[in-house]
């Protein structure tokens, strides 16, 4: 099974976190499994941008992101080429790094 790394994150996982998880879960659904709460404001529909995330390595294993899925990262903050949402890219093959934006819309809007 691929490895996920997530890189530390001032609120979700201060000191990073490591786990297995199998190939076409979810970036998000593994990470909530492993006790990091991303936020997913539209229940992992591919309806907002609160579960945006870069995936530092690992990111030409995934699938392509979706028109749907590029349209709202069109709306995230800080995002970079190597953004994706979570609950839309699917755990492929490859080790994964994941880095989980400092900031989201939600976390501007709701004054964190």
């Amino acid at each position: 099974m691929p490895q996920i790394i997530f890189l530390p994150h001032e609120e979700m996982c201060p000191e990073g976190a490591v786990f297995t998880a199998e190939s076409g879960v979810s970036i998000c659904d593994a990470a909530l499994k492993n006790g990091i709460h991303i936020e997913h404001a539209c229940e992992k529909s591919c309806a907002c941008t609160t579960c945006h995330v870069y995936v530092r390595e690992g990111l030409d294993s995934l699938e392509e992101s979706t028109d749907l899925e590029e349209d709202y990262l069109d709306k995230a903050w800080g995002v970079d080429p190597d953004s994706r949402l979570s609950c839309q890219a699917l755990v492929a093959d490859k080790d994964l790094v994941i880095e989980v934006p400092k900031y989201t819309i939600n976390m501007v809007s709701e004054n964190h």
